[in-house]
């Protein structure tokens, strides 16, 4: 499955998910801080979407409500 998921109150414009058997494959950001957001794809690839969203939903980012990673974890959410 292929998510091509939008984020709101970040600076990242788009997550784009691959998802195999209920675990992640790749995640690719589009925007926002490149090093950062490519290191946190690297670590949830080959997870389970569920341990996806326990570690990363809610994380906030400065003083914003969410942030990318809790925009993943509510991306992946969309999906269960």
């Amino acid at each position: 499955m292929i998510i091509n998921y939008i984020p709101k109150g970040v600076c990242s414009r788009q997550i784009n998910i691959e998802i195999e058997d209920g675990v992640l494959k790749n995640v690719e950001y589009i925007g926002g801080c490149n090093g950062n957001l490519k290191g946190i794809a690297a670590l949830v690839k080959g997870m389970k979407v569920e341990d996806v969203i326990e570690k990363l939903e809610n994380i906030k980012c400065g003083m914003k409500n969410t942030s990318c990673p809790d925009q993943l974890a509510q991306a992946l959410k969309q999906t269960i």
